[in-house]
């Protein structure tokens, strides 16, 4: 069965065409949209790297064994990864030693955590839940800055009484 697509919905106005990160209109796959983008890493360099951050929070130390362990991956494509970071300006990796932010990585993997943290309170907010852990992981990758900060304006018109 077939459902009209209301031209006007009550509170938010006339809906208006789709349109791409690139401005053109249409729909794309997931991968066509990455392939819009300019982004400098990938969801899973992110993911590194918002761990790096979170674990240089908590001691001056970080290793490669660290990030598997966390990570949940081998040693050896921890080293891959950490490798591509150290390439990208991110991060300083003495060989068989500490992994340390460059300022660029600070910045980023500051704003990760950030991300990563407001996704988290919204939909534990959302769902009246303590853990969504999974779900952020699942989708922070997808959501840009202003989105980002539009849930944190959310949050506590979810949490008032």
């Amino acid at each position: 069965m077939l459902f009209p697509v209301p031209q006007m919905v009550p509170g938010i106005g006339k809906i208006r065409e789709v349109q791409s990160m690139n401005g053109t209109d249409g729909f794309y796959t997931m991968k066509g949209y990455a392939l819009n983008t300019n982004d400098e890493l990938t969801s899973a360099m992110e993911d590194y790297l918002e761990m790096i951050a979170r674990l240089a929070r908590q001691s001056k130390n970080v290793r490669v064994s660290d990030l598997s362990k966390m990570l949940h991956v081998k040693a050896s494509s921890a080293t891959k990864m950490v490798q591509q970071l150290g390439q990208s300006g991110f991060i300083h990796a003495e060989r068989y030693g500490d992994i340390y932010l460059t300022d660029k990585g600070l910045e980023t993997g500051n704003y990760l955590l950030y991300r990563h943290e407001v996704i988290h309170r919204f939909l534990c907010a959302l769902n009246h839940t303590d853990n969504e852990l999974e779900q952020v992981e699942k989708i922070e990758h997808f959501l840009n800055r202003t989105t980002v900060k539009n849930l944190e304006l959310l949050i506590p018109h979810l949490t008032e009484p």
